[in-house]
């Protein structure tokens, strides 16, 4: 990783130089490179640790300025937060350990006696990754981009740069002593570059956004390089009537509450209409508990004010408004909203979510199907926290993002969605004007080879 004050259009030509050396080392020099990543930011905690703590303190001067960000964005940047530092380092070594993507045969197809065609894997190219806060990102994107034969220029906000230059710093160095160039992984500093990053579709191959819905749409509204990622986490959930009592409050709370400023936190509730006075009341009590503010429609609120506990929380239950249920909060806040039964719960995630992730809880396996397959989603999930859509605790070791796009990728993206693929034919010296119909035609065998 090297930190780049190069114009924009220099360090995109380096990265794409660098990505077809790197796309074609072997699978042990790029895991060795991971090693070294890991092993030097582990020695390098608490130079990192301390860099971050000046990055809060310029944003509590800011708050004290009179130029606050946003709570979510403030925990975004706290790379101190409990198990955040250590998550970093684990998810480098699981992605270390994954099977190598690269050159992996997902097709074989005899065309003809001595012309076989291969399907094989193989790296995207150039990535650049624009993100706000999340010093982590730095060493999630490095590790991804190294294991899957990947270019990255990763171009961070200003609120965190003593952070990104304290682990691009441990990277560079880690990196030096192995065989990936080093122009493979390069921090951008310049400030304001980021229009003429966009502009750079002859080197840069996909665009990969991290952080608010501003900063996603701005992108997506800014390029001609394909975008992965998504604008907005409006995920919901569905309670109906059937479900388990305890587990139905517990699955609520952790969507809500385990990390509110995610992007798969809970930020709608739909409660079915039949559930109000029985499983309702003991789920929003314990969401009261944690300190959520519940948006509530005329029903549910009127369900809760029949509870001994609504009138020592009223400051916290409130009317609903419309655009509640088409806002992420990132905070402390829930919309609730009456529905009559499943069908009503569908479409209305289907009209007002974002595609990210949505859940019932039931204990009928058929309505939860039918939730599963009909919303329209990267995640659907039964009986299941919402704050399970990410790439570690899918098993992908860690992820560049999360995806809603309807093409390539979609739901968090690990090593497999930054892979695309080629065709490789090897043959004899035939030629396409040997085959089809008519005299002296050869038709073609088509024939499926085992991988």
């Amino acid at each position: 990783m090297s930190m780049t004050s190069a114009s924009p259009a220099d360090a995109a030509r380096d990265a794409k130089s660098a990505s077809h050396v790197l796309s074609t080392l072997p699978a042990a020099a790029r895991n060795d490179a991971l090693t070294a990543i890991y092993e030097g930011l582990e020695a390098g905690r608490d130079e990192i640790l301390a860099a971050n703590a000046r990055d809060l303190d310029a944003a509590r001067q800011q708050a004290a300025d009179g130029q606050p960000l946003s709570q979510s964005l403030v925990s975004r940047l706290d790379l101190g937060r409990k198990g955040k530092f250590e998550d970093m380092l684990k998810g480098i070594l699981d992605v270390r350990d994954l099977e190598d993507p690269v050159g992996k045969v997902t097709l074989r197809t005899r065309l003809d006696e001595g012309l076989d065609l291969e399907r094989v894997t193989c790296p995207i190219g150039v990535l650049l990754i624009i993100f706000e806060a999340r010093p982590e990102v730095i060493a999630n994107i490095a590790s991804l981009a190294v294991k899957s034969g990947n270019s990255a220029i990763l171009k961070g906000g200003k609120e965190s740069t003593e952070s990104f230059k304290a682990i691009s710093k441990v990277i560079s160095e880690a990196l030096t002593k192995t065989q990936v160039p080093n122009g493979a992984i390069q921090l951008v500093t310049t400030r304001d570059v980021i229009p003429q990053l966009l502009d750079l579709d002859q080197y840069i191959d996909l665009v990969i956004p991290r952080g608010g819905n501003e900063l996603v749409r701005y992108i997506k509204s800014s390029t001609k390089i394909p975008v992965l990622g998504h604008a907005d986490g409006l995920c919901s959930m569905f309670l109906e009537e059937s479900a388990d009592p305890k587990m139905a409050a517990d699955v609520i709370v952790d969507s809500k509450t385990n990390y509110p400023a995610a992007c798969n936190s809970l930020e709608t509730l739909l409660v079915q209409e039949s559930a109000l006075d029985t499983l309702f009341p003991a789920a929003a009590e314990a969401l009261l508990s944690k300190g959520v503010l519940l948006r509530c429609d005329a029903k549910s609120k009127a369900a809760l004010g029949k509870t001994s506990f609504a009138a020592q929380h009223s400051d916290r239950i409130v009317d609903a408004k419309d655009a509640d249920f088409d806002t992420e909060f990132l905070a402390l806040e829930l919309a609730v909203k009456t529905v009559a039964g499943l069908d009503e719960a569908i479409a209305h995630v289907n009209t007002h979510g974002s595609k990210h992730t949505d859940a019932i809880l039931t204990s009928s396996q058929e309505l939860a199907e039918r939730f599963m397959n009909s919303v329209d989603a990267a995640g659907t999930y039964w009986n299941a926290s919402t704050r399970m859509a990410d790439g570690m605790r899918y098993g992908f070791g860690t992820e560049v993002g999360i995806s809603t796009n309807k093409i390539h990728s979609r739901g968090p993206v690990g090593l497999e969605g930054l892979m695309i693929y080629k065709y490789k034919i090897r043959g004899r010296g035939q030629v396409a004007g040997s085959y089809g119909e008519g005299d002296g035609k050869k038709p073609f065998l088509h024939e499926r080879l085992p991988l």
